[in-house]
Parts: C-alpha cells; sequence; structure tokens
C-alpha cells in the first residue's frame, strides 16, 4: 500500500511541477544561432520588404524549412501579396508551412522576417529585430516535427513587418491559410537582446485564461514577465505594435512574446554580435514551454 501512495505522490509531483523538468537542450541551439546570425549577415541587405535583401533571406528560410519537411499550403511554401505604400506597390511575401497535429484546431506561431534595410549607406541587420524570432521559430518547427503535438501548428515568417503588419494583414485574404482553425496567435519579435533577464508576454489583460497556464514556465534566471498590454499605458502597450496586434483586431488571442526596447533598437548595431546569446537561447525556451503547456490545457 505504501508503494501505491509514493507512486501516487510522484505522479502529482510530476504534474504539478513547473515546467523546469525539461532539459534547456530541446532546442538545437547552436544551429538556431548560425541561423540568426546568417538571417542578420550584410549579404540580406537589411531584409527590407521587396528588395533582394528579403528574396535572399526567404531563400535561406525556405531552404531551413525544407529541411525539415513540415507540410505545406502551397508549393514552395511561399504566398505572395501586394501592399500599396507611399503611393507604390510593393511585394510582400509569406513563409508559411505547417505541422500537423492531433486535432486541426490550430496555433498559429508567427515571427517578421522584414526587416528597415540600408539607411544612408548603413545596413540596418535587425538580429534582435526579428532574425531572433525567425531562428527560433525554425527551432520549435524541428521540434514539433519530433514531438507531434495536440493541436496543429501554423508557422508563418511574415514580410512588412516593419511597413505598417501588412504579412499579419496579408493571412486574412489568403485563402490558402485556413485562418479559421486558429484559436492563438504567439507571435515572437525581439528575444534576444535583454541584460535583466526578462522576457516580456503581453496579451494576458485581454486573455486572463492564459496567466495560468504560462506561470508554470521557469527558466532560471530568466524571468517571464506580463504587461505592456494595457490600453492605459500609452506608448508602452504593444498590443498593436507588432503582427500580434491584426489577429487581436480579428479576433484571435494573442501572447506577445519579446523584450522591452534597448540602445540597439532600430539601429545600425543591432547585429549578431551584440546579441546576448545566454538569454536567446533561455528566451527561445520559454517560448517553447509556454506552447507546450497551452498544447496540454487548452482545447
Amino acid at each position: 500500500m505504501k508503494k501505491h501512495i509514493l507512486n501516487l505522490a510522484l505522479i502529482i509531483l510530476f504534474v504539478s511541477a513547473p515546467i523546469t523538468a525539461y532539459s534547456q537542450n530541446d532546442l538545437d541551439s547552436e544551429y538556431m544561432l548560425e541561423d540568426l546570425r546568417k538571417l542578420s549577415h550584410d549579404a540580406a541587405e537589411g531584409r527590407k520588404t521587396g528588395t533582394k535583401g528579403a528574396e535572399i533571406a526567404r531563400q535561406f528560410i525556405v531552404k531551413q524549412i525544407e529541411r525539415v519537411k513540415p507540410k505545406r499550403f502551397v508549393k514552395g511554401y511561399r504566398h505572395p501579396f501586394t501592399f500599396i505604400s507611399k503611393g507604390d506597390t510593393v511585394m510582400g511575401e509569406n513563409i508559411i508551412s505547417y505541422i500537423q497535429g492531433v486535432s486541426d484546431s490550430a496555433f498559429i506561431i508567427t515571427a517578421h522576417y522584414d526587416h528597415v534595410g540600408i539607411i544612408n549607406g548603413e545596413v540596418f541587420n535587425g538580429a534582435d529585430d526579428n532574425a531572433s524570432g525567425v531562428a527560433a521559430m525554425l527551432a520549435m518547427m524541428e521540434y514539433f516535427k519530433n514531438n507531434k503535438p495536440r493541436h496543429t501548428l501554423i508557422f508563418a515568417a511574415l514580410d512588412g513587418e516593419e511597413m505598417g503588419l501588412q504579412g499579419a494583414k496579408a493571412i486574412f485574404n489568403d485563402p490558402n491559410t485556413p485562418i479559421k482553425n486558429v484559436i492563438l496567435n504567439i507571435n515572437m519579435d525581439m528575444i534576444s537582446m535583454n541584460d535583466k533577464n526578462e522576457l516580456y508576454v503581453a496579451g494576458t489583460h485581454f486573455y486572463p485564461r492564459y496567466k495560468s497556464i504560462l506561470e508554470k514556465v521557469e527558466i532560471p534566471p530568466l524571468r517571464l514577465r506580463f504587461g505592456h498590454d494595457s490600453p492605459d499605458l500609452g506608448k508602452d502597450d504593444w498590443t498593436m505594435q507588432s503582427d500580434h496586434g491584426v489577429f487581436h483586431k480579428n479576433n484571435i488571442p494573442f501572447l506577445y512574446f519579446g523584450v522591452e526596447d534597448h540602445e540597439h533598437y532600430h539601429k545600425g548595431s543591432d547585429e549578431f554580435e551584440n546579441v546576448n546569446q545566454s538569454f536567446y537561447i533561455k528566451a527561445a525556451h520559454a517560448v517553447l514551454y509556454s506552447i507546450i503547456e497551452l498544447d496540454r490545457n487548452l482545447n
């Protein structure tokens, strides 16, 4: 009888324990860092939407996706779209794949790959903004290919964020993407530069049911903090400041993972050399474990 009680206690302990029970080596961190470095290389010329540099970045992302072999909605994973900017028609292109879960009910995991290009002859490489989110997304795709989720996971590398969240808007006009099945958007935008070990998750002000799920995630010394999502915060309200805002406007709940602005934000110094690699690895795992917990707990 004592043996059964002990076994029951161990089961309860495992179920209720924080997610620190997971290894922080679930993502291929070395490969993820290399993807970040390559995406933020001068060769991509700052990845501005509609430029040769953006196409170089796209080719790299598609190549990495093809290595993992997730499913696709269209041939080549490419979803082109157009929009008007300052009177000109601009060509953008989202890159979308998915991993089929037990259910067709889906999370859409987003990270924009575009940045601001070349300004006054200087390449703005956007390592944190947002090569960091894209590289983490690629690593998560590989994880979930090997660990089948309950929900279907759609992975969308979005274009045109810096020009008005255009890639996210295009999702809702894309007949090849089953947006009707999406119950949650998880957006990553700037997750690699922070010296205080703080990663914010915004969205629980509007969707408080997710907070108790995310509070299980612990990646010491990183602290997963809640906030930057209340309308009374003015410019410190991040609700509409990245692609998740479009999902929110279309009545799809969001959770946005990102760091606070730093000295390299939208500057030429947003380079791979300034990435806090230890923090980045922890931040990417914090998002991964958040997705795992949400996948387990949401219907």
